[in-house]
């Protein structure tokens, strides 16, 4: 995509934009974000690019899993989202593999260092126990260290307001024998609220590969998945919250052996996550500190025998924040990880890993219509050493609709404990590796709020890549190169009907490093990540008691990597594009207290690939009811 014409789009739409009349308030622009900053702060007043997933959206997703809640966003794609219901989630945020996206629960990360690259499973967190989700975009390394090179999405869970005591909850049922059910009970007393919520959900699936033979006889896949959350916050002296929380998550399921090939595998997973946060609010600011402690573990049975993964991270992180003036901000912190694997056949066995980093950003704020957030992080590793990382994110705001940013950031990862210390090709050798990400855009507001609108581009680089490399061990290689521009238009045609549309494009390459005597390579690596996506989703509260909505989103073609498992070789193949139309209806009764739901997905019935050799569902439904006593 030409630079030059993106540059002429975005000159001639801030021009028309600036033009907009003072009084036209821009409402996602007056909203207040936590995860840009780690502290509240209007959209207006960070140049940093947060996506919001509201608590009305969460409570119109019933039937949906929260991959399939993360795909419909701009810029995010989860693949697997609409495969199998039990198969692994990935998920490729600006067309970054799945490594590069820290999941925060409440803005604490939650990885799996028992996994190749330590990526959290999205599985493990159903949809019923979020009550909002922000997804930061760009290179966020400097407030949440390792793997952030591509952004954040923070989940930030339900809590108790209101009433001494509210039973809430969901039952659904609905294709491929799928069901679901939801029970919590919240409240709030004086000082103290609290959220306990439980969890079910089954599905008997269908095949994870696809089948091509004649007989048509590969077995359904199912899975099966149950939690329990609990947390509360009490307010034990005059400005001090503390905040124990405890979440555990079981599933487990059914896989193939992979692409076309059947198979009666089945595997099971864990996870027990648990801490406390405390926070004393003071009148200038706040400190706060934390401790998490998540431990997974994974089974896998097939015809290779049993394999047992299991790991544990430890964080602890005190950070606080402080108002020099009206106009000047401090935020600053330090945080401990430790992330260790149940190996004893490693080398060192049960290996461990160690990062250490303080931290500090300086905010201006509203000086002028000018803000400006400048930060950076120094991490040391047990094993690789010492590195840095820094953020710079300039933005005006113009007639208190548009607002102007540009954003320079660079991130890292940390290499994972297995690629360091594991069986299969370590490398105790191995640096982090290393990416700079560059940002422009603009936000605004026109008509009243008719139009909301946001454009951004941007260049993300990463050097010293790991891969498994050709003598079969993890190694420091490659360096990828991604630009992409997103384009997310709002219309708010009345109070009671929205229609949001987005339109996306990505172009990724991936240079080869040369060996003595030869040169480098580049060739585009978007493996399963389409270069365009365009995407609507239409809200109409028909009445008082009925909301319809209907969302569609096309993926342009893609490439993919066929792994052979009877030649043990690979090859590269091309997934076709396709269009998914979904649809939601509700209706209220008893004061909204009851609801009843639909919920259908792929109306059309489309076949289309997700993952080459893997099945995708075709037309189905739930339909259920939410009450809230």
């Amino acid at each position: 995509m030409s630079k030059k014409l993106i540059a002429m789009a975005a000159a001639a739409l801030i021009s028309s934009l600036a033009s907009a009349q003072q009084d036209s308030v821009f409402n996602q622009l007056n909203e207040v974000v936590v995860t840009a900053t780690k502290f509240p702060k209007k959209l207006s007043e960070t140049g940093k690019v947060v996506s919001v997933i509201s608590k009305a959206i969460l409570e119109r997703s019933a039937g949906k899993d929260l991959a399939q809640v993360l795909t419909e966003q701009a810029g995010v794609v989860i693949n697997g989202a609409t495969s199998n219901p039990g198969k692994d989630k990935s998920v490729f945020l600006r067309g970054a593999k799945n490594d590069y996206t820290v999941i925060l629960i409440n803005g604490i990360p939650v990885t799996d260092p028992s996994g190749v690259g330590g990526a959290f499973d999205l599985r493990m967190i159903p949809v019923e126990q979020i009550e909002r989700i922000e997804i930061l975009k760009g290179a966020q390394s400097t407030l949440y260290g390792s793997d952030a090179i591509a952004g954040v999405i923070n989940l930030i869970t339900r809590k108790g307001t209101g009433t001494p005591a509210q039973l809430s909850g969901n039952f659904s049922a609905g294709s491929y024998g799928s069901r679901k059910a939801y029970a919590g009970l919240n409240g709030q007393a004086e000082k103290i609220n609290y959220n306990i919520g439980f969890n079910h959900q089954e599905s008997n699936g269908i095949s994870e590969a696809k089948d091509t033979t004649a007989l048509g006889n590969f077995d359904r896949d199912g899975f099966l998945q149950h939690g329990l959350q609990f947390n509360v916050d009490g307010e034990v002296l005059d400005q001090l919250h503390i905040k124990p929380f405890f979440r555990y998550s079981f599933f487990k399921g059914d896989y193939d052996n992979g692409a076309f090939s059947d198979a009666p595998n089945k595997y099971r997973s864990n996870l027990l996550s648990t801490g406390v946060m405390s926070q004393w609010t003071f009148n200038k600011g706040f400190l706060n500190a934390q401790y998490a402690y998540d431990e997974v573990t994974r089974r896998y049975n097939s015809r290779f025998g049993t394999t047992d993964f299991s790991g544990k991270t430890r964080l602890a992180e005190v950070f606080g924040q402080y108002s020099f003036t009206e106009h000047l901000q401090l935020l600053a912190g330090i945080d401990h990880r430790v992330q260790q694997v149940s190996d004893t056949n490693a080398n060192p066995t049960n290996p461990r890993i160690t990062i250490t980093s303080p931290y500090l950003a300086l905010f201006l704020k509203n000086i002028k219509a000018f803000n400006l957030e400048v930060g950076g992080r120094y991490n040391n590793h047990n094993k690789y050493g010492e590195n840095f990382t820094y953020s710079i994110n300039p933005s005006f705001l113009i007639n208190q609709s548009v607002k102007v940013f540009a954003n320079m950031a660079s991130a890292f990862k940390a290499p994972s404990i297995n690629s360091l210390y594991g069986q299969y090709g370590a490398n105790p050798d191995l640096k982090p590796e290393r990416s700079q990400t560059y940002e422009a855009g603009l936000q605004a507001g026109l008509f009243n709020n008719l139009l909301e609108a946001r454009v951004v581009y941007y260049v993300r680089n990463t050097k010293d890549v790991v891969i498994y490399g050709p003598a079969f061990t993890y190694i420091n290689l490659d360096e990828q190169h991604d630009n992409g521009i997103e384009i997310e238009p709002t219309l708010r045609i009345n109070k009671d009907l929205q229609v949001k549309l987005y339109y996306t494009y990505i172009d990724g390459e991936v240079t080869t490093k040369a060996r003595s005597g030869s040169k480098d390579t580049s060739f585009q690596n978007l493996i399963r990540k389409p270069r365009q996506s365009f995407g609507v989703t239409v809200g109409f509260q028909l009445s008082k008691q009925c909301y319809l909505s209907s969302n569609m989103y096309t993926y342009g073609s893609r490439n993919d990597v066929f792994f052979n498992t009877v030649t043990f070789n690979q090859q590269p193949v091309s997934l076709k594009a396709y269009t998914l139309w979904n649809a939601y209806a509700e209706y209220a009764f008893a004061k909204n207290k009851l609801k009843i739901f639909a919920d259908l997905k792929n109306i059309l019935d489309t076949n289309y690939d997700e993952v080459y050799g893997y099945s995708t569902m075709g037309f189905n439904m739930n339909a259920g009811l939410t009450f809230r006593l």
